[in-house]
């Protein structure tokens, strides 16, 4: 018989790597699924180089039976995020363990705990470790691999969290595109053909990328505001995450778009980084590096995502300002094709934002990947 599950706060860089590590060990016959980078991810769950804990609480647990790490899971109060009246919200995030109810029942209870002790009445999740981040548990599209910065789990993942008490708060979309498909390029070219009068639009512009960036916080902390769980991203945020894609970010495929000369919107094209780290087993030595490189500089990747496009909310219900994200899109995959881009995914988008879904089905986007984020109230 196995034996019990023993859950421990991680405390040391070493518990961290094993922390970082678990999902690999878990969904390592699964074809679809791609290692991420183990320094980026250190990096990413440390206080020193992850701002987000400038503003949060976080505790992160280990899940132990029998020698064998077989789960984790992290707790987040984000002191940033809205909350509901007479409550108080916390998060969940991180979630990954065995197919066995021990597992998930022993991270729950540890994560819980850490949050009644702190008031929280309400649990959202799960979100990794941000809003702004990886969230929701993917509960559909299994059969094909995450695109850069979203996540990926085992089809048994929902029916274990939902087994803890958690039931679906929203569910969140992933749609795909190719590049070069006729219908939807000519719905593009009309976009292209009939400009927003008083618009501009232009590419980032890496000698001023700090400006850049700051401003690209302000239109899209503007552009959400008004979406469910909203959380204003920090400049700081930004920042780092700026800097961290620096390596891999195409000016060409950043727009900004001006009103009457004043900043109105913008959208952030990535290369999907994963199909390049794909088969590297989470190392970039000793040679992952070369091999990183030249994925992305020579053979290039075929695939792109889209995570960020915004209007800010003075123009967006203009007509001017609803042209705009055609505009925009029209811009970038333009400049995509040419790169030789073959497929974009436009993730991720609320299951209600009914504006947003309708500009990926008029660009003749698929809805393929489907993730939940879940609820439980503390008693």
């Amino acid at each position: 018989m196995p034996g019990p599950v023993v859950v421990t706060p991680v405390r040391t860089r070493a518990e961290l790597e094993r922390f970082v590590r678990v999902p690999m060990r878990l969904n390592a016959r699964d074809p679809a699924w791609i290692a991420p980078l183990v320094s980026e991810r250190m990096d990413a769950f440390t206080p020193k180089t992850n701002p987000f804990f400038d503003h949060a609480d976080v505790e992160m647990w280990l899940a132990v039976r029998d020698g064998v790490d077989v789960g984790r899971i992290s707790a987040q109060l984000d002191h940033l995020a809205p909350q509901e009246p007479d409550s108080l919200s916390g998060a969940f995030g991180l979630i990954a363990g065995e197919d066995d109810g021990d597992v998930f029942a022993a991270l729950f209870a540890a994560a819980e705990t850490w949050l009644k002790a702190r008031g929280v009445t309400v649990v959202l999740g799960p979100f990794n470790l941000s809003i702004n981040e990886e969230v929701g548990l993917l509960i559909d599209g299994f059969a094909t691999p995450p695109m850069v910065m979203m996540g990926h789990d085992p089809a048994y993942a929902g029916a274990r969290v939902e087994a803890q008490g958690y039931a679906k708060a929203k569910d969140v979309y992933a749609y795909i595109a190719d590049l070069d498909d006729d219908i939807p390029m000519a719905v593009l070219d009309r976009a292209k053909r009939d400009p927003v009068k008083g618009a501009v639009l232009r590419p980032l512009d890496m000698s001023r990328y700090d400006s850049e960036v700051a401003m690209l916080t302000e239109i899209l902390n503007d552009a959400w505001s008004h979406n469910w769980g909203f959380t204003p991203t920090t400049e700081e945020e930004t920042r780092a995450l700026a800097k961290s894609m620096r390596p891999v970010l195409e000016p060409r495929l950043v727009w900004f778009a001006e009103l009457d000369g004043r900043p109105a919107g913008c959208l952030v094209a990535l290369p999907n980084v994963n199909e390049a780290i794909a088969g590297l087993d989470g190392k970039l030595l000793p040679f992952g590096w070369a091999k990183l490189l030249w994925r992305l500089k020579v053979e290039r990747v075929k695939t792109l995502r889209l995570p960020l496009m915004g209007v800010r909310k003075e123009f967006v219900r203009s007509l001017r300002g609803a042209k705009l994200p055609f505009q925009m899109i029209a811009a970038a995959t333009a400049e995509a094709r040419i790169l030789g881009y073959k497929r974009c995914e436009f993730s991720w988008i609320l299951e209600d934002n009914t504006p947003m879904r309708r500009i990926c089905e008029a660009r003749g986007a698929e809805l393929y990947k489907t993730y939940r984020i879940y609820r439980k109230d503390l008693v």
